[in-house]
């Protein structure tokens, strides 16, 4: 019943948005959705949000009197499921494809290449920045895995060292999805504790419906445990927060940080006191700072009779995700080229310092480098909210600083 409520709700947001849309002929654009599988619980938020902004274009006129038109189905999380549909998508005229997943990003790659349809998955796995090998119309829309996890290791390190502890006491444990999605960010992660002197740097799966972490986290403590970082989505975090304050008994016998995917308001709202100083290495802004970019979501959804952060900063994710694909195809019609798929990836190629209005740190591609920017800010809940805890730590500014 919940999967058809979301699938319902989605495909009436569908049809309001083309309403408003001009009579040209359509742009399609190929998507799937994760909306009732393993991470349904931040990919409905999402998909909400690619789809609020193609019927906002779409209100607004559309791209150049043309509509778009998106095609899209739940996938469940299933790598076949998502293979298919993509075939279907792209023989259906699909120009450009939004993704989802690592495991079905990956397994898609070859595909991808062959019909030269550029793509923009949910997937921030640096394997996928290969824009002159077997990735060339993949794009990364947001810092990879492996840098959201050194960017944080860095912000830990900073503050152990300014509390006038020594480094090699550190003890980071990474708690993480048993996937592809998982396991990403673990070899850049080892990279930077050993470069850093980290005394010890250890991962543990979290077995996928698990009802308490308490095994693995007494693993972590029989290595000294001083850091968790989770790479996984909200509910599994959440309850691994609530999992580490029982078994310490309070928030501060070791500091506790999330990637992405759970550095959210539903990460929150579901670990309740046991998130209080939890931190976050987030790409996109969080619902509780305030930015330009924020202002039509809002009004969507307070239309809605919703709010921006019931939404959760996913929504503002996925209609940062498709943004930027969008403002290529129009760039792309603008120089007066034909609307296919080499001539919007080298429009995407060009692309500099593109801002979606403060949602995510400006996007730069080149055609050697298809990761949007290597940079975020820590936040930090404070008071049952997120709060901006470092300046923004941009990795390639400082690998130029060092050459």
């Amino acid at each position: 019943m919940k999967k058809f409520v979301v699938v319902l709700v989605l495909a009436c947001l569908w049809l309001v948005g083309l309403t408003g849309a001009q009579q040209g002929e359509p742009i399609r654009i190929g998507a799937i959705f994760d909306l009732s599988g393993a991470t349904g619980d931040v990919g409905t938020p999402y998909a909400e949000g690619v789809i609020a902004y193609i019927n906002w274009v779409n209100s607004q006129g559309g791209i150049n009197g043309r509509p778009l038109e998106l095609l899209s189905q739940d996938y469940a999380y299933d790598v076949a499921t998502a293979e298919n549909l993509y075939k279907q998508f792209v023989s259906q005229g699909a120009l450009v494809f939004m993704g989802w997943g690592t495991g079905d990003t990956l397994a898609l790659v070859g595909k991808i290449a062959e019909d030269q349809v550029p793509f923009i998955s949910a997937s921030y796995s640096a394997s996928l920045n290969d824009p002159q090998g077997k990735a060339p119309y993949n794009f990364l829309i947001a810092t990879t895995y492996g840098d959201q996890l050194e960017i944080l290791m860095r912000h830990m390190v900073a503050k152990w060292e300014e509390a006038g502890k020594d480094v090699a006491d550190m003890r980071v444990v990474v708690f993480h999805n048993d996937s592809p999605f998982g396991t990403d960010p673990l070899p850049q992660g080892q990279a930077y504790a050993e470069a850093a002197g980290i005394g010890g740097f250890l991962a543990i799966p979290q077995p996928r419906g698990a009802t308490d972490y308490n095994a693995e986290i007494q693993k972590a403590d029989d290595f000294g445990v001083t850091h968790i970082i989770v790479q996984n989505v909200s509910s599994p975090a959440a309850l691994l927060a609530r999992n580490v304050v029982d078994y310490f008994g309070s928030n501060e016998e070791v500091v506790f940080g999330c990637l992405n995917w759970c550095a959210d308001e539903l990460f929150v709202t579901r670990a309740g006191a046991a998130a209080e100083g939890a931190l976050g290495a987030i790409p996109f802004t969080p619902t509780t700072v305030e930015v330009e970019g924020q202002e039509i979501p809002r009004e969507i959804l307070e239309a809605q009779g919703r709010t921006l952060e019931e939404a959760s900063l996913h929504f503002t994710q996925g209609w940062a995700a498709v943004a930027v694909m969008v403002e290529a195809i129009k760039r792309t019609l603008d120089a007066g080229l034909e609307l296919n798929g080499p001539n919007i990836r080298a429009t995407l190629q060009q692309m500099k310092d593109f801002d979606v209005g403060g949602l995510m740190a400006p996007v730069t591609f080149t055609e050697t480098d298809h990761r949007a920017n290597r940079a975020l800010a820590i936040y930090r809940v404070e008071n049952g909210v997120w709060v901006q805890d470092s300046e923004v730590i941009d990795l390639r500014a400082l690998e130029e600083e060092s050459q």
